[in-house]
Formats: C-alpha cells, structure tokens, sequence
C-alpha cells in the first residue's frame, strides 16, 4: 500500500483532477468538520451531505424541506445575512449534533475546508471522513481493504496547513505502520528496523511518500503531549478565544470514542455503511 499525504489545502484542486480510481482518500478536518460528521453519524443522523458552497445548501434545502443546515464561515453558525435570508439548524461544533437534534435526520453541511476537501475527493474508490474520534475503526477498515493507494487529506485551516489535521494524518500512519492481522507477518517484538530506521512492515507492506512519513515523525514526536500539542494550533487557539467554542477542542480530542466508519457514498452524502 503506498500511502501519501495532502498537508495544505493548496493542493486540493489537484487532487481533485487526480485519477483516483483505485485509491481510498481519508479526509480529516479535526477541528472541527468530519469530528461533526463522525459525532452525527453515531448520534443517529441518516447522513451528511457536504458541499462547498452556502447556495448550494440552500439549493438542496429548497428541493428537500425536511434536511437539516449545519456549517460554519469563520468558526461560527451561518446566518440570515450570510445566506440571504435563513439561519442554519446547526453550526460547526460536534456539541450540537445530540442525538434528540439529528437522529434520522439528512445534514446538509458546508464549511470553509472541511466539505472542500471531501469534495476534492470524490473520484476515489473510498472517501472515508477520519478524525481521533474513530481512528482506530478508520485504521483497522483500511487494513482490511488494503487499497493499492491511500492518501491522507489534511483540510487545513483557509489556504495554510493545520496541524491538527496533520497530527491525525501521521496518527493514522503510525496505526498502520503497527502488526497488521496478515497471516505469517512478525509480530512488533519480531520486528527490527533496516539501516534506515524503518520497520519491515513499513518496508514490506506499506510505501510511505515523503509528506506521509512527515506527519508521522511530526505526531510520534508530539505524542508524548498530543493535547497541548493541538492547543497550540492556530484553529485550537481561536476557538479557545470563543467561550461558547472553547470546549469543541477537548471534545474533538477524545480517541476512539465512536467505532465507526464514516464513508462517502456515490451520491456524494456521507454515511455509515
């Protein structure tokens, strides 16, 4: 499996026009979309349908009365004068999405990366929305799949890396970097790395591009002290800034509390399989 990473958003457009055929793409915009959409899903919502656009979720709304409208522009709940005359269901905390709000509801949703980067997606086999609340059920999914091309997209924050984001993505490597379940594969003590400080599994099973082992080091290296680590991002610091807001990071920092999968399906909403 070659694995490979987008770490800036500046990238998307050309991932977008990618032949991604036989490749699985894990999107990840910790703070806060796909942690909203990962929340909704366990929380009982029917999907999620992102777009980039506010018309385009207006236009959505028009044609199915009954979905809900969640997203945010600059963190917070668009509003009346941002959509020309409605405010949305929903912003883009992972606290508003309980279960009495969106159990077996549609979500149409649009924010400033998150959505982008699904979109940017979509001409992948596999479109999987990832965040530390189900990255281990992300992991042990793409084990079993084995795609011959994964790539980790990193939504990031307007046109600038997040590090949050890449923090997750080099999360996800290091998860599949450990044993896998193969039949005959050495276990962890068995394993001892080559000259280069590389595992055999590495060597032997996954093929990690330059940007993919990068958010590895970069999170192996962090994750003495992960939490403090995101505070210190530049998305983490200005919803810290918002009372109402603050808590979402702590939130999206809990792992593995949902395991489950949140994939984008081929009409484009994302949904639990």
């Amino acid at each position: 499996m070659k694995i490979e990473a987008i770490l800036t958003p500046a990238e998307l457009s050309a991932l977008a026009k990618r032949d991604l055929r036989d490749a699985a793409c894990v999107v990840f915009d910790v703070l806060r979309a796909t942690s909203v959409f990962v929340t909704a899903l366990h929380n009982g919502a029917k999907a999620i349908v992102p777009v980039s656009e506010i018309a385009d979720a207006l236009a959505l709304r028009q044609k199915q009365p009954e979905v809900l409208l969640g997203g945010e522009r600059d963190g917070m709940r668009i509003r009346a004068a941002q959509s020309g005359g409605i405010d949305f269901d929903l912003g883009n905390s992972p606290r508003e999405y309980t279960a009495e709000k969106v159990r077996g509801k549609t979500i149409v949703s649009t924010t400033t990366n998150g959505t982008r980067a699904l979109r940017a997606s979509a001409r992948a086999k596999t479109v999987l929305a990832a965040s530390f609340l189900n990255l281990t059920a992300t992991a042990e999914f793409i084990k079993k799949k084995q795609p011959g091309q994964l790539v980790l997209v990193c939504a990031g924050t307007h046109e600038n890396t997040a590090l949050e984001d890449v923090l997750a993505a080099g999360a996800l490597c290091d998860l599949l970097n450990r044993r896998s379940e193969i039949p005959g594969e050495p276990n962890d003590e068995q394993k001892k790395p080559d000259t280069r400080g590389r595992s055999p599994r590495q060597n032997a099973a996954s093929k990690f591009s330059d940007s993919a082992e990068m958010a590895r080091r970069v999170y192996l290296q962090a994750n003495p002290d992960l939490a403090n680590a995101i505070r210190s991002s530049e998305n983490a610091r200005r919803l810290l800034s918002i009372p109402e807001l603050r808590d979402d990071v702590s939130f999206c920092l809990q792992r593995d509390v949902y395991p489950l999968i949140a994939r984008m399906e081929a009409d484009g909403s994302v949904r639990k399989p």
